[in-house]
């Protein structure tokens, strides 16, 4: 509940501190006065956007502060998510300042405007002309029918499944697109894949290939100059190996003839060990020597394999086509396992659909049940409002789709007079009567459910007498469940409060400034006598004001 609002330097307000209470409380004045202007204060609280226009001062700044009790509301979650200090007597402040920036703030924590106007939903709803025709609207239709049928558990794990229900359905339809691609590539993928498993990558060293193909290719030169060679090494008489034996021999004994041979003997014999060791190793190259061309032509083909899927692929090694192989099969198994996946999210979404089909079935039943309650209970009150032979046909039947509100079409048809056939809201009702349903949907939705603060901006326009009367009876009684205010020009109204304010203007120093001030009990008899005869207190006016507050 709004417990106190404090206005400074705003429109025609210099500066404004009063307190409210709980129960039904009236406000009134003569038009002109400055009520909207008490209105365009609170909108700031609750988020509306703010301009220059509206400082009285344009040296100094606007602020507007309003202390809620908010205990009762259950909003803590929703403290918790803006990260946000919950305090039971919630502060909220906008502050605009001469260059024009506004500030907001919850307990002293800046917040931007639309957390503010998620948070001032759950605060005061003013209702004006405008906020009437929420009425006519099919979202709050339903949640009138759900308030009388206590849906509120059941819906919320119905939006839950609803929520997840999505989700599959897109994760579903990025799965078929994803399918759809791969398959257009599957083909292809796997062709090369198969290409370059056929290629045993693993097995296949390109200098050592190359090594074996540049041997093969040139093993017949080879042989003839490997024969060669071993003509001047073995050659009797010539031959590198017998005149090294000899030196060999010569250079050992002039080791011995002088030391100064020596060294040079060492160094001969070590020529000698790897000269030996040199015709060994020709030795055996020349034994494994063999010319194959079956060998050649498979040695031969590896390498064109090899070099065609370097040029196809723009690669440079083995190791490169092994990390591209790697990655056409990885999508060529996540081709082949998508069917899977598809198979696996269908059945979820099979199984999420047969939840909310469902739950959607209770959360009709239980509507079904609501609904003659609802529609006896507007009936009734519309009668007692003027209209007595208005009536509702509000009927819920099956939806094929998943709703956000659940899986139902709702038709919420009215008559406002006998013999007339029964339209939408929006076709059948006039303003006025519009305001008087809405005034009714009120009254009953604040015996099932805790609503905020409401204010009511002259809702009882175009009435007057005994309707009246029983307008001011339907907001006190929904008092008793919340906080109700009324702005009104009906004394019948005015009288039902349990507090009364008058908004009025005064002009000070050359100045008009509007305020607010709390009726005593004379001032309050006064004011409705003045509402009841005019700019005049007369005794009989005095006297019916006294008997309307009795």
């Amino acid at each position: 509940m709004l417990q106190a609002l404090t206005i400074k330097n705003y429109a025609l307000i210099e500066a404004l501190n009063v307190d409210f209470s709980s129960g039904f409380t009236t406000i009134t004045g003569e038009t002109g006065a400055g009520k909207s202007i008490l209105l365009g204060g609170l909108s700031l609280i609750l988020g509306k956007r703010a301009d220059l226009s509206s400082l009285r001062s344009k040296e100094e700044k606007c602020i507007i502060e309003a202390t809620f009790n908010i205990e009762k509301y259950k909003l803590k979650p929703f403290f918790k998510a803006e990260d946000l200090d919950y305090e039971p007597q919630t502060i909220i402040r906008r502050e605009i300042l001469p260059s024009g920036k506004s500030r907001a703030f919850v307990n002293d924590s800046p917040v931007n405007l639309s957390s503010l106007q998620e948070l001032g939903k759950h605060l005061i709803d003013i209702h004006s002309q405008n906020e009437t025709r929420q009425v006519i609207d099919e979202k709050f239709q339903f949640q009138i029918i759900d308030a009388l049928a206590k849906n509120d558990k059941i819906r919320a794990e119905y939006t839950s499944e609803l929520k997840q229900y999505k989700v599959l359905k897109k994760e579903l339809k990025t799965l078929q697109l994803e399918q759809a691609e791969a398959i257009k590539a599957y083909d292809y993928n796997l062709f090369l894949l198969n290409e370059l498993n056929d290629a045993t990558l693993e097995k296949c060293n390109i200098e050592d290939l190359e090594a074996e193909y540049e041997t093969l290719n040139n093993v017949e030169a080879i042989l003839e100059k490997a024969q060669e060679v071993d003509a001047l090494i073995l050659d009797d008489n010539l031959g590198i190996q017998s005149n090294l034996v000899q030196l060999k021999t010569i250079v050992s004994k002039l080791s011995v003839l002088s030391q100064k041979y020596g060294p040079i003997s060492d160094r001969v014999e070590s020529i000698f060990l790897e000269f030996d060791d040199v015709v060994s190793d020709l030795e055996t190259l020349k034994d494994n020597l063999e010319a194959s061309p079956e060998r050649l032509e498979i040695v031969n083909n590896q390498l064109t394999v090899l070099n065609n899927l370097f040029q196809k692929h723009v690669v440079n090694s083995v190791e490169e086509l092994i990390v591209l192989r790697d990655q056409l099969d990885q999508k060529v198994i996540t081709t082949e396992g998508l069917d899977s996946a598809i198979s696996t999210c269908e059945a979820n979404i099979n199984k999420a659909s047969k939840s909310l089909k469902a739950k959607g079935l209770e959360i009709r039943t239980s509507r079904e049940v609501a609904i003659p309650i609802l529609t006896q209970k507007l009936e009734r009150l519309l009668s007692d409002l003027g209209m007595p032979n208005a009536t509702f046909n509000i009927s819920v039947k099956e939806s094929e789709s998943f709703h956000q509100n659940g899986t139902d079409y709702l038709s919420f048809l009215f008559s406002a007079n006998k013999g007339m056939d029964y339209n939408e809201l929006k076709k059948a009702a006039s303003g006025g009567e519009l305001s008087r349903i809405m005034l009714s949907i009120k009254a009953i939705l604040s015996q099932y459910i805790k609503l905020p603060t409401i204010m009511f901006d002259e809702i009882d326009t175009g009435v007057s007498g005994e309707i009246a009367h029983k307008m001011g009876d339907i907001m006190s009684k929904m008092s008793i469940n919340m906080q109700v205010f009324s702005i009104t020009h009906l004394p019948q109204i005015a009288s039902k409060g349990v507090l009364h304010y008058k908004v009025y203007k005064e002009t000070v120093n050359d100045t008009t400034l509007t305020n607010l001030v709390a009726l005593n009990p004379e001032e309050r008899v006064n004011e409705i006598a003045l509402m009841l005869g005019g700019t005049e207190l007369h005794d009989s006016a005095i006297a019916h004001a006294k008997q309307l507050l009795q």
